[in-house]
C-alpha cells in the first residue's frame, strides 16, 4: 500500500527563506505524480527504490532522468514536469518545498538549477546525513515557526557543502553589485520617505531596468523588499519597546498612521495593537539598571 506522510508549515512571513510543506513517500509500481506545475522549489531525495523524472528544459524540451537511492532531484517554480516509481523497485523518498529570497541563490550554489535539476551528493553518508535533515521537518513539524526557518538554513547550508557540483559563487556579476548597494541603501533610509526612483538614481540605473535585475536577483520587487524592511523594523520596536504605535510608524517610513496600520494587516495578518500585545516582551528597567 501506498504511503504518504505530509506536513504543512505554518502561514507565518519569512521573506528570505521559508518552507511550505514537507514529508515523506513510499509509492507503489509506477505510482506517477503530474504532469504538474508548482509554485515553489521541491526537492526530493531518493532513501530506496529507483524511478524517472519528465522534466521541461528552458527551451521547452523533455529531458529523462533515470534516478535511484541516494540522488535528489529539484523541481523549479513554474517548471512542467512528471515523476514516476519504478515498477520493480519502486522508490521512497523524502522531500520539502520552500522559497524565498534567497532560494535560487542556495541552488546554485549547490550546482542545482531549472536545467540542471539532478543532485549528487559527495558520498553516501554525507547524503544520510542530509536526508535526515530533510526527515527532522516531518518528525518536528510541531515545533515552532523560528525553529524549523532555523532548520531550513542549516538544510540549505548541508545541501551546498555536501554536493558533488557545488558551485563558488561570490558576488556574481555587476548587476549583484548594484543590488547590493541598493538593499544596503534601503535597509539605512528606509526610515523616511523613500523612493524606488531614489534607490534607482543612487545605484545610477534606469527605473525599469533596475526593477527588473531587483526582483530577479532577489526574488521580489523593490517596492515589496522597501515594505518588508520597514514592518520588520516595525515589529522590533514594538517587540522591544514602549513608543507609541504613531510614533514607532513615523520611524519606520510611514507618517501616516493609517498606511502604516494597513500595512501591517495586510502583512501579518493583525493590527500593530493586536500584534504587539501577542509579541511583546516585557522589559524590567529596575532590573537594568542594576
Amino acid at each position: 500500500m501506498e504511503t504518504n506522510h505530509i506536513s504543512l508549515f505554518p502561514n507565518e512571513h519569512f521573506l528570505d527563506i521559508r518552507p511550505y510543506q514537507y514529508g515523506w513517500e513510499k509509492c507503489q509500481p509506477l505510482h506517477s505524480f503530474g504532469p504538474f506545475v508548482r509554485n515553489h522549489y521541491l526537492l526530493h531525495y531518493i532513501i530506496s527504490g529507483q524511478g524517472m523524472l519528465f522534466s521541461h528544459t528552458t527551451t521547452g524540451e523533455i529531458h529523462e532522468y533515470n534516478l535511484e537511492a541516494n540522488q535528489a532531484f529539484l523541481i523549479c517554480p513554474g517548471q512542467v514536469n512528471m515523476y514516476t516509481a519504478d515498477e520493480k523497485n519502486p522508490w521512497k523518498y523524502v522531500w520539502i518545498e520552500f522559497d524565498g529570497i534567497r532560494a535560487e541563490d542556495c541552488l546554485l550554489q549547490a550546482g542545482l538549477e531549472w536545467d540542471q535539476p539532478i543532485y549528487l551528493p559527495q558520498s553516501v553518508e554525507k547524503g544520510e546525513l542530509l536526508r535526515d535533515r530533510m526527515l527532522y521537518f516531518y518528525e518536528n513539524s510541531a515545533k515552532s515557526p523560528i525553529h524549523l526557518v532555523g532548520q531550513l538554513y542549516l538544510f540549505l547550508d548541508e545541501l551546498i557543502e555536501f554536493s558533488s557540483t557545488r558551485q563558488n559563487i561570490s558576488e556574481k556579476a555587476q548587476k549583484d553589485f548594484y543590488i547590493n548597494e541598493a538593499v544596503a541603501y534601503i535597509q539605512q533610509n528606509c526610515g523616511r520617505e523613500l523612493t524606488i526612483d531614489e534607490v534607482a538614481s543612487f545605484c545610477k540605473l534606469n527605473r525599469n531596468y533596475f526593477s527588473r535585475k531587483f526582483k530577479k536577483v532577489m526574488g521580489c520587487s523593490p517596492q515589496e523588499f522597501l515594505i518588508h524592511q520597514r514592518l520588520t523594523n516595525a515589529t522590533e520596536l514594538m517587540r522591544l519597546t514602549d513608543l507609541p504605535i504613531k510614533t514607532i510608524a513615523s520611524q519606520c517610513g510611514y507618517p501616516n498612521q493609517f498606511y502604516f496600520s494597513q500595512a501591517f494587516k495586510k502583512c501579518y495578518g493583525l493590527s500593530p495593537q493586536e500584534w504587539r500585545k501577542q509579541n511583546c516582551i516585557p522589559f524590567d528597567y529596575s532590573t537594568a539598571l542594576k
